[in-house]
Formats: structure tokens, C-alpha cells, sequence
């Protein structure tokens, strides 16, 4: 495997998705490269997802660059990616690209992993949504629509 994606965000399924590569996956395969993608999410996205097309979210997308709202959710992306490539680096795995998009997660998620032409996903099995109790609505449509392996982390 040359390159494995690992869709990172602020819960703790993340946190077992990067042990799952440190411990297991990337010290066994040792991929060229690995890539962190962080999506940022609008608060009621899931809402929004349901009322908004692509061409209206991509209106608000535009409408929020520049404000301060925007840039709070720069720096979480941020502060978020530099927490796990600072774990990837302290096990030894350098060669790391960070990418942070906006949208909706299973959507950037699969489009990513095409863009960097990744060999196999990784993804944490839950987010913060308490309404899939066995496999998050994310984890659930990466698993159903990539066209590489994905390993959902519990």
C-alpha cells in the first residue's frame, strides 16, 4: 500500500483510527505516503444537508469565507490536524499530507481518497451523532461507496 487516508475529526473514534494505523496498519505496511483529511462541517449541517443542495451549500461556503465563524473553524481544522500529525510523527511516520475541505464528511471523504489516489481509508466508526449505535451514517456510506479497501475503527 502506498498511500493510506485517515479521516480524522475531534472524537474519540479518530483517536482509535490513528492508534489502529500507528500500532497495526502502518508500521506493518509501511505506505509512502499517509494522508489526514479533516472535513469541516457548518453546526445543523445534517439539517442543512437535507434542505440544501450542493450548488446552495456551495453559496454559504462562499458567503462565510472571510468571517469570524469561518476562521473559528479554520483553527479547529488546524489545531485538529497538527494533534494527529504529531502523534503519526512520534511513531515514526513522517511523510504526512494534511488536507482540510468543507462539505459533507462521506462525500470530501471519497473524493479525497480518489484525488490522492489513496490504496485503502481508514475511518473511525462513530462520530458525535448518537443515532447509529452499531456504525456512524459516515463510516456507513465510506464503507458502501469507496473503491479501495476501508477499515472502520471502533
Amino acid at each position: 500500500m502506498k498511500n493510506i487516508l485517515i479521516a480524522v475529526d475531534d472524537t474519540k473514534s479518530s483517536e482509535a483510527a490513528i492508534l489502529e494505523c500507528t500500532s497495526n496498519f502502518c508500521s506493518r505496511l509501511n505506505p509512502e505516503q499517509v494522508t489526514l483529511l479533516y472535513v469541516e462541517r457548518f453546526e445543523g449541517r445534517s439539517l442543512m444537508d437535507e434542505m440544501l443542495g450542493e450548488a446552495e451549500m456551495s453559496t454559504l461556503r462562499d458567503v462565510l469565507e472571510g468571517t469570524e465563524y469561518k476562521e473559528k473553524l479554520d483553527m479547529k481544522a488546524a489545531a485538529i490536524i497538527d494533534h494527529f500529525e504529531k502523534e503519526l510523527k512520534a511513531k515514526g511516520i513522517l511523510n504526512i499530507k494534511s488536507v482540510i475541505k468543507a462539505g459533507h464528511p462521506a462525500e470530501e471523504i471519497l473524493s479525497t481518497a480518489k484525488e490522492v489516489e489513496a490504496d485503502m481509508i481508514i475511518v473511525g466508526s462513530r462520530g458525535k451523532r448518537a443515532g447509529s449505535l452499531i456504525m456512524g451514517s459516515v463510516s456507513r456510506e465510506v464503507a458502501n461507496h469507496a473503491d479501495v479497501p476501508v477499515l472502520v475503527v471502533k
